[in-house]
């Protein structure tokens, strides 16, 4: 038996968003953008192809530490 919980739906994509979704946007993205605040970006340029959604999680949770491990260094002078 399928269970359906709530009826949200999501706003359809376009190339002039409002005001309201930019909003939300930068909602989502800042508090993303302070964990490294220097501008650095978590993981190396590149493309990667990964097996499993939980393998390229792993992957990128450990870019993550690892950039914030060096920005923790970098402060301490």
């Amino acid at each position: 038996m399928e269970r359906i919980v709530g009826r949200r739906s999501l706003p359809a994509l376009s190339p002039d968003p409002s005001a309201e979704q930019l909003k939300a946007a930068y909602a989502i993205n800042e508090p993303l953008c302070a964990l490294l605040p220097d501008g650095t970006i978590a993981a190396p340029k590149g493309i990667y192809r990964f097996k499993t959604l939980d393998e390229a999680n792993r992957q990128q949770e450990a870019w993550l530490v690892e950039a914030m491990a060096e920005w923790r260094e970098s402060r301490r002078g």
